[in-house]
């Protein structure tokens, strides 16, 4: 339990935070260097991907012993300077397999764009739809027990006007206070 935490927050400071903050450094300085902004811009493509992958796939990796120190140790070679296994990662296998794909993958996330904005184009009109319904529905039920509430006080006040004369003056302030004796 306690190597699992330790091995996460080495992920997050090792894998995410130093690289990030290397990145920043390298944007930042008076003159970018092409080649080292092009290393991070690598390192973030791969990071990316792997995460990717990660989430797809954690069922069935996240289970093997050392799981978390491999990720780990990947991610230090990765970024390395000794290593740089950045650009032999980048260059062997990722940029082959997306040169080779690249047109169906672009072909696919314009077919996934569209499925995804038609799709929250219905739910937006569904919704609307639904949402103008169900306050017209309120208004008509507000409208039915202001009208019921109505109703039901002026019979209350025939009522009482009908048993009692004196109490119609102004809820009765102004009643004789004294009765004839009987």
């Amino acid at each position: 339990m306690i190597g699992e935490f330790v091995t996460r927050s080495l992920v997050l400071v090792l894998g995410y935070a130093y690289p990030a903050f290397q990145c920043f450094k390298s944007l930042e300085k008076n003159r970018v260097d092409i080649r080292e902004l092009r290393f991070w811009c690598q390192y973030w493509i791969i990071v990316a991907v792997l995460t990717i992958l990660e989430r797809i796939g954690d069922a069935f990796v996240s289970w093997l012993p050392m799981y978390g120190e491999m990720k780990l140790a990947l991610f230090i070679y990765l970024w390395y300077p000794k290593t740089m296994g950045t650009g032999f990662v980048y260059d062997t296998l990722l940029r082959p397999y997306v040169t080779n794909h690249e047109i169906d993958i672009d072909r696919s996330l314009i077919e996934f764009r569209e499925r995804a904005w038609n799709l929250a184009i219905y739910y937006w009109q569904n919704c609307t739809e639904l949402g103008s319904e169900k306050i017209l529905q309120f208004l008509q039920f507000v409208g039915s027990q202001s009208a019921r509430m109505t109703h039901s006080n002026s019979e209350k006040r025939d009522r009482r006007s009908n048993a009692d004369p004196q109490s119609s003056t102004m809820f009765g302030m102004f009643k004789n206070k004294r009765q004839p004796p009987k």
